[in-house]
């Protein structure tokens, strides 16, 4: 007795969706469609097919790099600022070497007879000149073209890392409120008649900053003591030379660079923002208090 079988049942063979010849029996976890060895993309759970991974990654925001405070960059940025700010002195150097007029009408002075006999200063309304100061250097005199030189090579020196650690426009309140407080400082204990002229205040402050934020993180404070300690011994002991200038600038500077490195994590742009605001708002409020002192009374 014998018994026939009918013909075996055909079965389908699964392949891959991106390359029909290969079979697979591996599916993508999430479009459940077959993929070779070749199509595989591990996931967290199973496989993935190239096109699930693509569309996914597309939904996926990048992590922005951050520095210790929070600036967004990374080690390869340009510092622009700095840069910016070194051809803007260069620039204004050389504008001064064409004119002795570009000097004294925007170097700091309070109150004084310009070479034209017209009396200017701050206390006339010409405020610019707290700001303006900052990019004038001394074209002759006892120091010449080194008080340009220095404090180029001082801004070139440590002005990309402290841009880098705190981002653009923290770098350039910092520099621009530090040269600020020297203007300021030197309004309110100096003789109306005082002028001067230099980036020196912002550069102190940077200075100031740059022992802050050192010692906050870590870092090697050492040589820019060494060169600080330097740097107001000579302030103070050769004439001709605003230390109120360098004071105020490495006050607000130092002040400054403490609001940005110890402010708390959890309120850390509110401290940013807001301390160059209170900054600029308190130098403002001097100014306007030296002013009124030195207006003639009705």
């Amino acid at each position: 007795m014998t018994t026939e079988h009918g013909p075996a049942p055909e079965t389908s063979v699964p392949t891959c969706y991106r390359h029909p010849g290969r079979e697979t029996y591996v599916r993508c976890t999430r479009c459940d469609r077959f993929i070779c060895p070749e199509c595989m993309r591990d996931a967290a759970v199973g496989h993935q097919c190239v096109e699930c991974v693509r569309a996914g990654n597309q939904g996926v925001r990048r992590a922005v790099p951050r520095t210790v405070l929070g600036a967004r960059g990374s080690a390869s940025a340009v510092p622009v600022v700095t840069y910016t700010l070194i051809g803007a002195c260069v620039l204004a150097y050389l504008a001064e070497l064409s004119s002795w007029r570009v000097v004294w009408e925007f170097m700091m002075l309070g109150r004084g007879v310009l070479p034209d006999g017209e009396v200017g200063g701050v206390a006339e309304g010409e405020w610019y000149r707290l700001v303006t100061t900052m990019f004038l250097h001394q074209r002759g005199g006892s120091f010449g073209v080194t008080h340009i030189l220095f404090n180029m090579w001082a801004l070139w020196a440590i002005g990309p890392a402290l841009e880098q650690v705190l981002g653009r426009w923290r770098f350039l309140a910092l520099y621009l409120l530090s040269g600020l407080g020297g203007s300021v400082l030197l309004y309110l204990v100096g003789s109306p008649a005082d002028s001067a002229v230099g980036a020196s205040g912002a550069i102190f402050g940077l200075f100031g900053a740059f022992f802050v934020i050192g010692r906050k993180f870590g870092g090697s404070v050492g040589p820019i003591v060494v060169l600080l300690v330097i740097n107001l011994v000579i302030t103070f002991s050769v004439p001709n030379i605003s230390w109120q200038g360098h004071v105020g600038g490495l006050v607000v500077g130092t002040a400054l660079a403490a609001a940005y490195a110890y402010a708390p994590a959890a309120r850390r742009t509110l401290f940013h923002v807001g301390a160059p605001l209170v900054t600029l708002a308190l130098l403002a409020a001097l100014v306007l208090v030296r002013t009124a002192e030195l207006s003639p009374s009705v």
